[in-house]
């Protein structure tokens, strides 16, 4: 008897440590997600996006914190979410957004959404790589 409750506490002990390890590895993944969601950008200038805070490189306003919406419909680009699932308005599958980032070789702080020119030398802005 006293062999049997010894194997059920180490049976409850392994599956309650199993269960908390899976709930925090969760939790790292949902806060990493929301980490690669989230972006600075200029309320002036809606082209100018950084992952982290700053000044505009145009007008020199602080940037604004601003999550960006991973999942969009392909038709209606106004049905955004955070999860995957379907659509509103017609059902179809959600898709998840891939933000691009621009910016200047040289000056890491003049980033863009979009293509085109550094604000203060002109070179091209390049597409930065996801780490």
């Amino acid at each position: 008897m006293k062999n049997l409750t010894l194997l059920m506490m180490a049976a409850f002990t392994l599956f309650f440590v199993t269960a908390i390890a899976q709930d925090s590895s969760l939790h790292k993944e949902k806060m990493k997600m929301k980490m690669e969601q989230t972006k600075y950008i200029c309320p002036m200038h809606a082209d100018v996006i950084s992952d982290q805070p700053g000044k505009c490189s145009k007008c020199g306003m602080d940037l604004k914190k601003k999550e960006i919406k991973a999942y969009s419909c392909p038709m209606h680009a106004d049905v955004t979410s955070d999860n995957p699932g379907k659509c509103s308005k017609c059902g179809m599958e959600l898709k998840k957004k891939e933000i691009k980032v621009y910016s200047c070789p040289m000056h890491a702080d003049v980033t863009s959404n979009k293509p085109g020119s550094c604000s203060k030398c002109g070179m091209d802005l390049k597409e930065k790589k996801k780490d």
